[in-house]
């Protein structure tokens, strides 16, 4: 198993005929991916990497879709959730950088308010390694993704990649990898996401890529210490060294209120029980340590 995404999930794309959602459609496929449709308005009765094109996401979703990856714009982001939404979908993955601060608000509101994912903005999406992709994850992908028993949360893109191939090369594959997103507001948080890792079988622990600002690592902290999420919990938060009250890359980057620095969440996360790497090259013998030895597969 996985969470949000396998093999069998059945994937709409939203932008499909643009040029990133042809190049990154056409990968997705071949790793696997289920894409039974897209959407395009005005384009329907076309088909894009032999995927069938509609006007309209209800259209589309007579393909039984179960999840959505949205290439939009920011500023038509959401209106394509709220279609995604009407037409029963509850898996949504929007990759647009920059969505106005009220939409995204309004966005997770109506999230929260149907039980649905929204992975993103600003994210490079989910993986379930050897299985499916919704995103843009590179296409040397299969030398830094590898399948197994860690699940990997991160508000980062070119850091995961990073941090995910110091766990590989120790021999720590990946069950499923979202990216929360780095904007202020993302559609989901990571202790939301935690208690699907928990009912994973195939999650054994979940590795946190974190940064400084916003509070989701302390929320996290706080799941584990209530018992919500009882596996191993691991993380590594960057930006120990970065000045404060700088923003720092990613519009989420910055600490506010007196909460999100990075020496708060990592007090937070070990009173808490989790295992925190102060430097990347800590985490082989942390792996080790809450998981033993694995050979990725």
């Amino acid at each position: 198993m996985s969470i949000l995404l396998d093999r069998s999930t059945r994937v709409l794309i939203q932008g499909i005929t643009g040029k990133e959602g042809t190049f990154w459609t056409r990968h997705m496929l071949d790793l696997g991916t289920r894409v039974v449709a897209g959407v395009t308005p005005g384009k329907e009765g076309e088909s894009c990497q032999g995927v069938p094109v509609y006007h309209t996401v209800r259209r589309a979703a007579e393909h039984e879709a179960e999840a959505s990856l949205l290439f939009v714009p920011p500023r038509y982001t959401k209106d394509a959730v709220f279609e995604a939404l009407d037409a029963g979908i509850r898996t949504i993955v929007t990759v647009a950088d920059g969505i106005p601060l009220h939409d995204a608000l309004q966005i997770r509101k109506a999230a929260l308010s149907c039980g649905a994912h929204i992975i993103g903005g600003n994210t490079s999406g989910v993986i379930s390694p050897g299985k499916a992709m919704m995103g843009f994850f590179p296409y040397w992908i299969e030398r830094v993704y590898k399948t197994g028993r860690l699940g990997v949360m991160t508000r980062s893109g070119s850091l995961t990649n990073e941090i995910t191939a110091l766990a590989v090369r120790a021999g720590f594959g990946v069950s499923t990898l979202v990216g929360v997103g780095g904007d202020p507001v993302p559609g989901c948080r990571f202790s939301e996401m935690l208690p699907l890792y928990q009912d994973d079988p195939e999650t054994e622990g979940v590795l946190i890529i974190g940064e400084l600002g916003g509070t989701m690592e302390e929320e996290a902290a706080e799941a584990l210490a209530s018992g919500v999420f009882r596996k191993p919990l691991l993380a590594f938060v960057c930006g120990v060294y970065a000045p404060e009250g700088k923003r720092m890359g990613h519009a989420g980057a910055i600490v506010t209120g007196g909460r999100g620095t990075v020496n708060g969440k990592i007090r937070a996360l070990e009173k808490a029980g989790a295992l925190v790497a102060t430097r990347p090259g800590m985490l082989p013998g942390l792996l080790n340590q809450a998981l033993g030895e694995e050979k990725t597969t």
